[in-house]
């Protein structure tokens, strides 16, 4: 999800509702990751706040408290969201803690993972992040799903002009970028669709062509209540 998540619109949760759905249960687990803000407790209110009202049981783990097993919990989960918020601090966090090999058997055992910004970058070879104050760069992330990829393209002016610089400079490879509101549904490593839930959202592919970078928008189906 390149944004605009529950964060932002929590009276209107179509991406949230579409990623519960993909669980194929009628009321299923989600365990929520908000590692990127460092816990936040005003973020971590507004996913109970915002999933409560739905079909589903919702928990969280933390990092900057006691932690409890990890595995046991998400192992146990339908869906696992990853919450935005500092890409770099989040992985470094993740790493300490061996997270990404049990994300990954969670993936490979079909328990669905989903996110917002950080947690949509997180999956790709390299993501397009502002976890740096002072500028956008790119950043290695657990390789899972190849390319690059760049979230709120339509929502921060800076992020369109650095992603057709990285890719013309050979910084990142292929790029998918998203705007806010707009998700891209991966089965396995294979993009299925583009979803969103404002019909303006967008998704792009930047490519590296002749040492220049072209933007191809890709098809997109609106998500409506």
């Amino acid at each position: 999800m390149g944004g605009g998540s529950f964060g932002a619109t929590p009276e209107k949760p179509l991406l949230e509702l579409y990623a519960l759905a993909q669980t194929g249960k009628s009321n299923p687990s989600i365990c929520f990751l908000p590692t990127a803000t460092g816990d936040s407790p005003v973020y971590i209110a507004k996913f109970y706040a915002t999933f409560a009202k739905q079909r589903c049981h919702p928990t969280h783990i933390s990092f900057f408290d006691r932690t409890p097993r990890l595995r046991e919990i998400l192992l146990a989960q339908d869906l696992i969201y990853v919450g935005g918020g500092n890409t770099k601090s989040m992985l470094a966090v993740w790493r300490e803690w061996q997270l990404p090999q049990i994300l990954r058997q969670a993936w490979y055992s079909g328990i669905v993972l989903a996110g917002v910004s950080a947690g949509a970058i997180c999956w790709f070879d390299v993501g397009v992040t502002d976890s740096w104050a002072e500028h956008l760069a790119p950043l290695p992330c657990l390789e899972w799903l190849r390319g690059a990829c760049c979230p709120h393209y339509d929502g921060e002016a800076e992020r369109r002009p650095a992603v057709h610089e990285f890719v013309a400079k050979g910084r990142v490879p292929r790029t998918l970028a998203l705007d806010d509101g707009a998700a891209a549904h991966f089965v396995g490593r294979k993009l299925n669709r583009i979803v969103c839930s404002r019909p303006a959202a967008g998704a792009y592919l930047v490519r590296r062509v002749g040492g220049k970078s072209v933007e191809t928008r890709l098809p997109v189906s609106f998500l409506k209540k």
